[in-house]
């Protein structure tokens, strides 16, 4: 590994990205440093970062990178979220083993310390509007508790491997902060699946008055019948009632399977909490049926005219494609015919990373599950899930 780089460049890019998380989304080849199981089917990768690629791999304790892999001879992408506070010169992300996950079944069973894999530079929104970390100044959060007479307070609902962000928020938060305080409820099917549980164990012990872990267990009783069990709508109910205080919490991360999340996410808002301070972050839609990639698949134009022309802006070049109408395919599929390089991860409108700004032309997108209200306001759509509806519609991916 290469000698530790100065922080101070990482600390301006960072300050420079810490208003919206978002970056031009770029692959670099990156080596593992390590892999090390954390329970049976889950590991943490760690990669390293050349001295030259610190500044395009700093990020806010949230974010994610997507992996590029070929295996069994074909690409496959996947997004997995970083689950260590920020560290120069290394990224760590953890991986639970999908039945029949191509990618994380590989990387639990094959991949080693020594491979290298292709890593985006991190991504996504799932981060806090509170400056909470020492590469973004913590004093501006002192100075906020300060200013509200009372400490930063964070709740965090997560399952299975949804605490992989959560991981790297509640690192950062408490160590930057000698007041902010933060709850975990964490939900499983039993005490072996529970992921990073030593490192858990270790901050609890490490902020015993600032940090609570909740484990919800649906396959293991406990003693108490609240934490034994499924999260459903009474649970959840009974977990604000008497283990979180709803009305004191700054914001809320809701990260794990589409049903929980959506759950979280409408109790709240029927108990008046503001959508803003409401960050969410999804494994998957839930539908089986939600494709998980996509690689430009063989579309030609019509040679009677029947199609849509979509225009595009990429790294300040602009390229256009017709999509014929009849195929009713995404902005996303036809602007990869033209440009291999456009970005995307999962193509299943969960990660956010094909994101782009319509500056014309109607439009009609299927699904959303990354983009917030402000984002959607302002022209901002999932290329993935967005078709055209009128003759011409151009968008802009450096927007």
């Amino acid at each position: 590994m290469s000698e530790t780089p100065d922080t101070s460049a990482v600390e301006e890019a960072t300050e420079a990205s810490a208003g919206d998380g978002k970056r031009r989304a770029t692959f670099n080849t990156l080596a593992v440093s390590e892999v090390r199981k954390l329970t049976p089917d889950s590991v943490e990768v760690t990669f390293e970062v050349p001295e030259d690629l610190v500044a395009d791999y700093n990020y806010l304790p949230g974010q994610y990178v997507a992996i590029r892999a070929q295996i069994n001879g074909h690409e496959v992408r996947r997004s997995y979220s970083i689950c260590a506070d920020p560290t120069p010169g290394e990224i760590r992300v953890a991986i639970k083993k999908d039945m029949g996950g191509v990618f994380s079944t590989w990387a639990n069973e094959q991949l080693a310390a020594g491979d290298t894999l292709d890593v985006m530079n991190p991504q996504g929104a799932f981060t806090s509007k509170v400056n909470i970390t020492s590469m973004n100044d913590p004093e501006k959060l002192a100075e906020r508790e300060v200013a509200k007479k009372r400490n930063v307070h964070l709740v965090a609902f997560a399952a299975g491997s949804g605490i992989t962000p959560i991981m790297a928020i509640a690192r950062a938060l408490l160590r930057a902060s000698d007041t902010a305080a933060m709850d975990v409820i964490y939900a499983n099917r039993s005490s072996m699946d529970v992921m990073f549980a030593a490192e858990l164990g270790d901050l609890k012990d490490k902020y015993p008055a600032r940090l609570a872990v909740h484990h919800v267990l649906s396959r293991e009783q406990r003693i108490s019948p609240l934490m034994s069990g499924r999260i459903d709508h009474d649970k959840l109910e009974e977990l604000l009632d008497h283990v979180v205080q709803v009305d004191s919490t700054d914001e809320w991360f809701l990260c794990g399977p589409f049903e929980l999340v959506q759950l979280c996410r409408d109790v709240l808002k029927e108990r008046g909490v503001d959508e803003s301070r409401v960050r969410y972050e999804l494994f998957t839609t839930g539908k089986p049926t939600t494709p998980q990639g996509q690689q430009g698949r063989m579309v030609k134009a019509d040679p009677k005219g029947e199609n849509y022309e979509i225009v595009f802006t990429l790294d300040g070049t602009s390229a256009q494609v017709k999509s014929p109408k009849s195929a009713a395919e995404t902005v996303l599929n036809a602007a990869l015919r033209v440009r291999p390089d456009v970005p995307f991860a999962c193509a299943g409108g969960v990660c956010g990373t094909c994101r782009a700004k319509v500056t014309s032309g109607e439009f009609e997108m299927e699904e959303n599950f990354a983009l917030e209200k402000d984002e959607l306001d302002a022209g901002y759509v999932l290329t993935c899930q967005t078709r055209p509806t009128s003759d011409r519609l151009s968008v802009d991916f450096d927007a």
